[in-house]
Order: structure tokens, then sequence, then C-alpha cells
């Protein structure tokens, strides 16, 4: 098994990245998505998130109003550091169970919002970088998604810089480019990634 960290500044387009990677076979791990999973009405990470924070963190039909909770957390170091030590280890449990399943030469490809900067790159065999000129992630940001422009740079200016997310990239895809392009690259890094993982397997049987 290759592990793989996969990261990316916001509108850098790593999730078009990570969706070709599983196109060409790749077993994903998407911290975001368990996180939203361990948190789903109904599961333990919920009723801790409740009694920690109050029934006014939820919406009428019972899920986390998460907007409200971000208006919380995200202006009190304290309370974010809270919600963190809940959600953190339920993500960590399920990432685990996910990657366990996997086949023995499987690429399991971790998409990491935050590696570079919770300092993450050590655990994984290979870290992948998805960059983007800052110009290009903003027009991205505000065109496609409906930031507004000051809303956007806030985002960004709270991540790494491009320049320490490719300090500790073993291989950076360039998203600056057209689809195609983008194809081609993923396609290449694929190719050494299902080679790394092959010659790991044939090592480990020796």
């Amino acid at each position: 098994m290759l592990k793989v960290g996969l990261t990316g500044g916001i509108g850098a387009g790593k999730s078009e990245v990570s969706r070709l990677l599983v196109e060409h076979g790749a077993v994903l791990i998407d911290a975001d998505r368990i996180a939203r999973e361990v948190v789903a009405p109904g599961t333990p990470g919920l009723a801790a998130v409740v009694a920690s924070f109050g029934e006014d963190v939820l919406a009428g039909d019972g899920s986390l109003d998460r907007p409200k909770l971000g208006s919380i957390v995200f202006a009190d170091p304290e309370r974010l550091a809270a919600l963190n030590a809940i959600v953190h280890p339920l993500v960590g449990d399920r990432s685990r169970a996910l990657e366990e399943a996997a086949d023995d030469d499987a690429v399991v490809v971790h998409d990491v919002p935050l590696l570079t900067e919770n300092g993450l790159a050590p655990l994984y065999d290979v870290v992948v970088v998805v960059d983007a000129d800052p110009a290009t992630q903003l027009d991205r940001l505000v065109r496609l998604r409906g930031m507004t422009e000051p809303d956007a740079r806030a985002r960004m200016a709270a991540q790494a810089t491009r320049e320490q997310r490719r300090e500790i990239a073993d291989v950076v895809i360039d998203n600056d480019v057209p689809l195609d392009e983008l194809r081609r690259r993923v396609a290449e890094v694929w190719t050494e990634l299902a080679h790394r993982a092959h010659d790991r397997r044939r090592t480990a049987q020796e």
C-alpha cells in the first residue's frame, strides 16, 4: 500500500485532481467528507458537539448548523480547539478503518486540505501538492464559488503560502492549465504512484 497525502490551496483544484485519481483506481479518503459524516444526525460525534456547544448549533432538521458553529469557533481559539478535540479523533479512526480495508497494493489518497498547516507530511509516503497561481485561485473562488473578493482573499491568506506547500511536496501538479493538460499530468502521476505501490508490496513480500 502507498499512502499519499494530497493537498493544495483553496481554489487550486484539488477536488478535480482527486476525482481524476479515483478514475485511475485510487482509494480516496476525503478528510472533509469524513468530518461531515462523523457529526451526522444520530452519531456520537454530533451528540458530543451538542453537549459541548449547546442545542443552538442544531438546524431545524436536527443536523449540525455549520455556519452557526463556524461563527462560534473561528472567533474563539479555545472553542475551536474544543471542537477539534471532538472531531479529529473520530476522523482519524474512520480514516484508519478505510485505509485498513484497502488492498495491499492500493494507492490510498488522503485528501487533506490543511496538510501543510498541520505538519502532517511525515504521515504519508508521498505528498502531492496541487498548485495554482494565486490569481487563478482568486478567480475560481469569486467566479465559480460566488465568494466576494475580500472573503476569498481572507480565506487564501488564512492558509499556508504557495511556497510552504511546494516545500513539502514530493510531486507538484500544476493546475493553471486546461483540463486536457491536467488529465495528462494526473495520468503521469498515477503511473508513478502505482509503480511505487507495486514496489512497496514486492519489497514487503521479499
